[in-house]
């Protein structure tokens, strides 16, 4: 089969023929049909996170080293499962939760596998879908996405299961006051389209390219601020009504966080998921006397990805644009997604 591999952190990736794997046990082997990138995958190939102040945490220090074959958001075909493999129907049209754990520490058990502490995810620790074909450990990982589009549908592995696991941590503010979105790549579209969905007031977006500022708008924003602007948190400030309640950053970085933190009324929840890197400080005694929320959010659950997709469904929720690419572009892809040229979602296709 073909894979495109990084064999070298920040060297083009790499053209691989391999054999088709062949699965064992509880395995089930997935023929890819599409396969989203993702600003992960770009910090994947670079090797390391901005972790602010001249620091760098490096993939290596957390023991993932190459050959690694990029790409979290799989859709895929069932081709072939192991003998233990239990009700897997061959040939089923599937989305693949990629964030797997070990299976037996604490968060696993309590079924949050997505922050588990030895992680096993495809397309970071195990081989993911930039590739004709992918093992996946347990059907269980197997979600039916009968009547949808496989090439819309693989961002909600990421781009929109990030989206929700954070939307339902802001819980009934989101229906309360407009929600503020920092970031209109694909994880700020999807958390348009989801906020929608989940019956939300709506979205104030800031970016600071003007293409995905009018590509929100399109997605159906309630307005966008250039977060560039010398008075973007005054703007935000107006148009909440006397400063924003929620705020969800999806870049995460030093200058989104200044901003946030310059624009929120007393009792306000920010939460975080963006990977951009860079640092913040904030005087202590804030946190308490306004009160403020200051919350982590990563990936999510295999059950919320479940049901992410019938909300999708059963809402007939908008997909975010999608540029669908061969698989033979990967490099170009790449690229153009460290170039700040890609709106909404690339998705190659094997």
């Amino acid at each position: 089969m073909h894979s495109y591999c990084i064999i070298r952190h920040g060297e083009p990736l790499q053209a691989v023929e391999q054999p088709i794997p062949e699965p064992s046990g509880t395995e089930v082997l997935v023929r890819v049909t599409a396969a989203g990138l993702c600003h992960t995958d770009l910090h994947i190939w670079e090797g390391s996170y901005d972790m602010g102040g001249g620091r760098r945490l490096t993939l290596a220090e957390r023991g993932i080293h190459p050959p690694i074959t990029p790409s979290h958001e799989i859709c895929g075909q069932i081709a072939a499962a192991g003998a233990s493999a239990a009700d897997v129907r061959p040939g089923m049209q599937c989305l693949v939760h990629p964030w797997i754990g070990c299976g037996a520490c604490a968060a696993c058990l309590r079924a949050e596998e997505h922050i588990c502490i030895k992680p096993q995810t495809l397309g970071i620790i195990k081989p993911g879908g930039f590739s004709e074909y992918v093992i996946v450990p347990h059907p269980r990982y197997l979600i039916d996405i009968e009547g949808l589009d496989p090439i819309q549908t693989a961002p909600l592995a990421c781009a929109g299961l990030t989206t929700y696991s954070a939307l339902r941590k802001f819980g009934e503010r989101i229906r309360e006051a407009p929600l503020v979105v920092i970031g209109a790549g694909g994880l700020g579209l999807s958390a348009i389209s989801i906020l929608r969905a989940m019956d939300g007031v709506g979205a104030i977006v800031v970016d600071v390219d003007e293409r995905k500022r009018q590509a929100a708008m399109a997605a159906g924003a309630l307005s966008t601020i250039d977060g560039n602007a010398d008075d973007a948190a005054r703007q935000i400030i107006e148009r909440t009504g006397g400063g924003a309640r929620a705020i969800l950053d999806l870049v995460g970085a030093t200058a989104t966080q200044t901003l946030a933190l310059g624009c929120i009324a007393r009792g306000a929840h920010i939460v975080i998921c963006g990977l951009m890197g860079g640092n913040i400080s904030i005087p202590l005694p804030l946190i308490p006397m306004r009160p403020i929320t200051l919350q982590g959010s990563y990936v999510g659950s295999v059950e919320e990805l479940r049901s992410l997709v019938e909300l999708v469904k059963r809402r007939n929720a908008t997909p975010i644009p999608v540029t669908r690419r061969p698989l033979s572009e990967a490099n170009d892809a790449l690229r153009d997604l460290r170039d700040g040229k890609i709106v909404g979602r690339a998705v190659l296709v094997p």
